[in-house]
């Protein structure tokens, strides 16, 4: 891996799971994680490094490190939640009684840009 090609890593002390780019944060997903799930809240990807697909490779690496560790997924987050619909490699993730919840993001929340 070269140093500007994107890795992911878990920063449990700020809650999110960070893609960066050369050693420099280029963006997070932060979660809520109790003892069963991981509830993905927001994701953000910096201005500079937008357009890259870097919310993609954030996206997929912070929910196959959550399918590692066993955890369910509440992704509370549009994005997430948008990514999961476009890969269903990941719905599993999503507790089977509560995927219905999340099928669609209201019309307000339709898949942001990042």
């Amino acid at each position: 891996m070269t140093d500007r090609q994107p890795s992911v890593v878990d920063n449990p002390g700020a809650c999110r799971f960070e893609v960066l780019v050369g050693g420099e944060v280029a963006g997070f997903a932060e979660y809520r994680r109790n003892a069963s799930t991981v509830a993905f809240t927001h994701t953000v990807i910096e201005d500079g490094f937008q357009g890259r697909g870097l919310g993609a490779v954030l996206a997929g690496h912070a929910l196959g490190q959550t399918r590692e560790a066993g955890l369910q997924v509440l992704p509370f987050c549009p994005f997430i939640r948008s990514y999961i619909q476009r890969h269903p490699e990941y719905a599993d993730l999503v507790p089977a009684e509560r995927r219905v919840e999340f099928e669609r993001a209201p019309e307000s929340e339709q898949r942001p840009v990042i």
